[in-house]
């Protein structure tokens, strides 16, 4: 059974930091290319980054650019997402998704406030 369980959110003030950390399990982590997905309150779901199966490929949404970063540790099966600079407009749930079959984690909650 494949699994996402996505861990890291919180509160955070304007300008701060946080890393969100996504455990996969079920199946062959290293073998496909994971996203990061957002859905701020009242709004639909906003593509946030994406990382091929190796790691050495990266994408962005122009709204995170330059203060996100995607990872993965592939011996881990775990995929990351540093967000630093953080803004009120990054609060949102935060999803992990694997494309390939349409899988998704549970989410975790950001907010961004002082």
């Amino acid at each position: 059974e494949v699994q996402l369980v996505e861990s890291g959110g919180g509160l955070v003030q304007p300008g701060g930091s946080l890393r969100l950390s996504c455990a996969a399990s079920g199946f062959t982590f290293s073998s496909y290319a994971m996203s990061w997905v957002r859905q701020a309150p009242g709004k639909g779901l906003e593509w946030v980054s994406a990382i091929n199966s190796g790691g050495g490929s990266t994408s962005y949404a122009d709204s995170v650019k330059g203060r996100f970063t995607i990872s993965r540790d592939n011996a881990k099966n775990t995929l990351y997402l540093q967000m630093n600079s953080l803004k009120p407009e990054d609060t949102a749930v935060y999803y992990c998704r694997r494309a390939v079959g349409g899988y998704w984690g549970q989410g975790t909650q950001v907010t961004v406030s002082s």
